[in-house]
């Protein structure tokens, strides 16, 4: 049965060669087979991160790399959750009203209720993984189609969250709760530097250790060289990164508001324990290789032994819990949950963020970093075009440029998709 699962996954990443020269070359093979993997979303977040810092000259100051941060954090945690929808064809239309109608749950409880911030998470977070449940029965059992599901919960969610938070417009969360720390508190500047070396180390050994196990097996193993590059290029972001956020970003001068804004906001160990799990699920469990299979070829899997209704139905239910966390990560960057929360173009952006990353829209591929790279790449599309164009068409160009954007990875994906061997 292995045998049979390996040939039904499709691998972004073939066989690396031992030697630097054949590593290369075999490289840039893939690259002329359009299996470029990650690589337009890196480019497309260079290019439109110098062109922005060019134009507008506080771009990449401490203030506005935090807000780009906390602004991406629920689209990327909305992203993670939808990639694992995306690698089946499937689609999750309601996942934006989903996390909104979770959030405004929470905010219920606490506010109304008297429940403990965690037990108000908690419930949250069960209520989505409950919606995902449902809707991935109706599409596994009853043969629903998962647009039409999605597209029904994506209505009747706005309509459960207005009745929820009534007629008073949001509700907003208590202050000093820990929920509202997650967006705008800050980890000690000590803890960032812990978490990085923590990040580097564990992404080194990881690289390291395939290398010895393909070695050991007298498989093509990735050279030495890539490795210390790429763990290297890791140190050098992660370094940057935390030492930006260790600067002091309040902007008040009154003595009366001097505490400082300083350390990477609570949400970044938020994503980084999120894209580690899910990262983990997908290339190093049974469960991840049935998730590829079945995206692949569902049929096939079938008959390979894995039990396609069940896959459906859990990856329903991990997409509406990570929308729940984004729905808490969203409340909490607003401090209160309003009854539109999660519809408008929020889920537009999470799908668009996946499909830029690099995540298929015909299912069997896809990896965590696509969230976190097209994540990153919305935000700055959004931030910079709010900086750079003032007025009131400002909002329609920002929709212009992200849309364009969107079509270009999805048309981008169709045409390597017809391209690839099959």
């Amino acid at each position: 049965m292995t045998t049979q699962l390996d040939d039904l996954v499709e691998h972004d990443e073939p066989q690396a060669p031992a030697g630097l020269g054949d590593y290369t070359r075999s490289y840039l093979a893939r690259l002329r087979g359009g299996q470029l993997g990650s690589l337009p979303a890196i480019a497309g977040l260079v290019v439109i991160t110098a062109v922005f810092a060019v134009v507008h000259q506080g771009f990449l100051s401490a203030y506005n790399i935090e807000a780009l941060v906390i602004q991406a954090a629920p689209i990327i945690i909305m992203a993670m959750g939808l990639i694992f929808v995306l690698l089946l064809g499937e689609i999750d239309l309601s996942a934006g009203t989903t996390g909104g109608l979770c959030a405004a749950i929470m905010a219920v409880l606490l506010l109304r209720h008297g429940v403990p911030w965690w037990l108000g998470m908690v419930a949250a977070l069960a209520s989505g993984v409950v919606i995902g449940l449902a809707m991935g029965w109706l599409r596994a059992r009853v043969k629903i189609p998962s647009f039409v599901i999605t597209l029904a919960t994506f209505l009747a969610f706005q309509g459960v969250t207005l009745i929820l938070i009534g007629g008073q417009g949001s509700v907003i969360l208590p202050s000093g709760s820990p929920l509202i720390g997650l967006e705008n508190s800050f980890v000690p500047m000590w803890a960032g530097w812990v978490l990085l070396a923590v990040v580097v180390a564990g992404y080194a050994a990881v690289k390291i250790n395939d290398a010895a196990g393909r070695r050991r097996a007298g498989l093509p193993a990735t050279p030495t060289a890539i490795i210390a590059v790429k763990v290297l290029t890791v140190a050098i972001l992660g370094a940057f990164f935390t030492y930006v956020m260790g600067l002091n970003r309040n902007l008040t001068t009154n003595a009366f508001f001097a505490n400082k804004a300083e350390g990477m906001p609570w949400v970044v160990l938020l994503l980084v324990v999120l894209f580690a799990a899910g990262h983990f699920v997908l290339s190093r469990t049974r469960y991840g290789r049935h998730l590829y299979a079945v995206g692949g070829n569902a049929e096939a899997s079938r008959r390979a032994g894995i039990v396609v209704s069940r896959v459906r139905v859990s990856v329903f239910a991990i997409c509406s819990g990570m929308a729940a966390v984004s729905g808490i990560a969203a409340a909490s960057l607003l401090q209160s949950v309003q009854s539109n929360a999660g519809a408008g173009n929020t889920l537009l952006l999470a799908v668009g963020a996946a499909v830029i990353g690099g995540t298929s829209l015909f299912g069997g591929r896809g990896h965590m970093i696509d969230a976190v790279l097209g994540g990153l790449v919305v935000a700055v599309i959004t931030n910079g075009m709010s900086d750079l164009i003032q007025g009131s068409n400002s909002a329609g160009f920002e929709w212009v440029v992200t849309g364009a954007v969107l079509l270009l990875a999805a048309g981008f994906d169709a045409v390597v998709r017809r391209g690839s061997p099959t």
